[in-house]
């Protein structure tokens, strides 16, 4: 289940209803997802998409959404550097952004535009959508790997469109975990 911190007002959020409330109040969307059947730690693409198709289909007809794949991310991911740096400096997107956790853990920042910047660290069964136009910026936990079902709403992907505003510089890129949870 994610854990939501506020830096900037000293404060930690967990538990599905909680986190859920305070997302939603700043335009995204959180849910977590059980998978129809076990998926070993090591399924296919279409074994993971199969486990999940219902909440898919329903998440496409509600959103938009034309396509979903599965990405895996882990040390040997080839250039892992240079991708990460393209998630890790503030940005947005012409389209929503939306993650299912399969396995791994990741940080996302978002800065809203009403509140503080929140760190949403997710874990495998989270879903997070990220509406079009909202700033964010995303960092991998120290075992850097995750693995994720994207949705898209146009078969092409989406592009990050950064800010060069230099907030995501005040914030660690580091995963707090449930030993901070209080």
């Amino acid at each position: 289940m994610a854990v939501l911190r506020i830096p900037e007002e000293n404060r930690t959020i967990s538990g599905k209803a909680a986190v859920a409330e305070y997302l939603g109040k700043i335009g995204i969307d959180y849910d977590v997802w059980e998978p129809s059947r076990p998926l070993g730690p090591d399924a296919s693409q279409d074994d993971i998409l199969d486990a999940y198709s219902e909440e898919i289909s329903k998440l496409k007809a509600s959103g938009g959404y034309v396509t979903a794949d599965v990405i895996n991310v882990s040390p040997q991911t080839p250039n892992l550097d240079a991708m990460l740096a393209k998630f890790s400096r503030e940005h947005w997107h012409d389209e929503d952004e939306v993650r299912f956790i399969v396995k791994g853990r990741g940080l996302f920042h978002v800065n809203p535009k009403t509140s503080p910047v929140v760190g949403i660290e997710v874990e495998p069964g989270d879903l997070i959508r990220v509406p079009r136009g909202t700033l964010h910026w995303f960092d991998l936990c120290s075992d850097r790997q995750i693995r994720c079902i994207r949705l898209f709403q146009d078969v092409t992907g989406w592009t990050p469109h950064y800010t060069e505003s230099g907030v995501d510089e005040k914030f660690e890129a580091v995963c707090f975990g449930r030993a901070s949870v209080a």
